[in-house]
């Protein structure tokens, strides 16, 4: 495998068992790297304690073995590098690109329905920057009181150091990226210590991914991820955003709708070749 081989990666969260959605997923990355020669690797993105649970995770290597997907080297696990991820934070800290939010949900909603009009971004109504106007000193006393806060970007901060607008890569052209439209994104909510956005991009900068393979419904993210990655200096990898699986009435499958899971389609008396046709890759 040459120096520029490709690398892809699979990442789930094991908040629930894996279902046709994932599937799809997990083999358009496996097949980018094994028809290219390159490497397709696994982690288990459970950042989140209050919603990932460890016999998730099992039964997450269970059905892709099952499936009939191979992974190179060991299985990256989020929760066991929380300090790495840490570093990341303190790191744009140490630049002034980070403040602390104590605003609650409802602080939030208020502040919005108290506005003439809100922009809004990917995840809805954008925040109104209301802890990002408090004083230092402010801030620092409500720290000291331990006060549970998240940990908020600061977008104009971050964007007046780009020295020239941020694009990604896709299917050989450029996408012009508009980071603004996330506003001050959290990096660290009250309760995680670390949010997708972070994690994802430092561990794919760590793992040498090239090739960054999810759904559509991930693009947007993109244009956050690249800007993270060079705020903190990461390398910039290709993205490859496949159609999601739907259902008959056209609506993706998620865990949340209690989609067929794999393990019902096992149960069910399907093979593997029949569950990787289901999901779009028929052998």
């Amino acid at each position: 495998m040459g120096a520029t081989a490709i690398v892809t990666r699979f990442a789930p969260s094991p908040t629930g068992h894996l279902h046709l959605g994932h599937a799809h997923s997990a083999l358009f990355a496996w097949r980018r790297a094994r028809e290219a020669g390159g490497r397709f690797l696994l982690r288990i993105e459970d950042i989140d304690p209050l919603r990932c649970r460890p016999e998730f995770t099992e039964a997450i290597l269970e059905d892709l073995a099952w499936l009939g997907l191979d992974w190179d080297g060991e299985v990256r696990v989020q929760s066991a590098h929380l300090p790495e991820y840490r570093r990341a934070l303190d790191a744009l800290a140490a630049r002034g690109l980070l403040y602390p939010c104590f605003c609650t949900r409802a602080d939030i909603a208020r502040e919005i329905a108290a506005a003439a009009s809100a922009p809004h971004g990917p995840d809805g109504p954008l925040y109104p920057g209301t802890c990002r106007r408090l004083s230092a000193a402010e801030r620092a006393v409500r720290l000291a009181a331990g006060e549970a806060h998240a940990l908020r970007l600061d977008m104009a901060a971050a964007l007046a150091l780009l020295p020239a607008p941020l694009s990604f890569a896709e299917g050989g052209t450029r996408i012009a990226c508009d980071p603004a439209q996330f506003g001050d994104a959290v990096l660290a909510r009250k309760d995680v210590p670390a949010s997708y956005h972070l994690c994802v991009t430092h561990d794919d900068a760590l793992q040498g991914i090239t090739l960054v393979t999810r759904g559509a419904d991930l693009r947007p993210a993109t244009h956050l991820h690249r800007l993270l990655q060079h705020l903190m200096g990461w390398p910039e990898p290709a993205y490859a955003h496949h159609p999601l699986i739907t259902d008959a009435t056209g609506r993706r499958l998620a865990k949340r709708d209690r989609a067929a899971t794999l393990r019902d389609l096992r149960a069910a008396g399907r093979s593997p070749a029949e569950v990787r046709a289901l999901a779009g890759w028929p052998d």
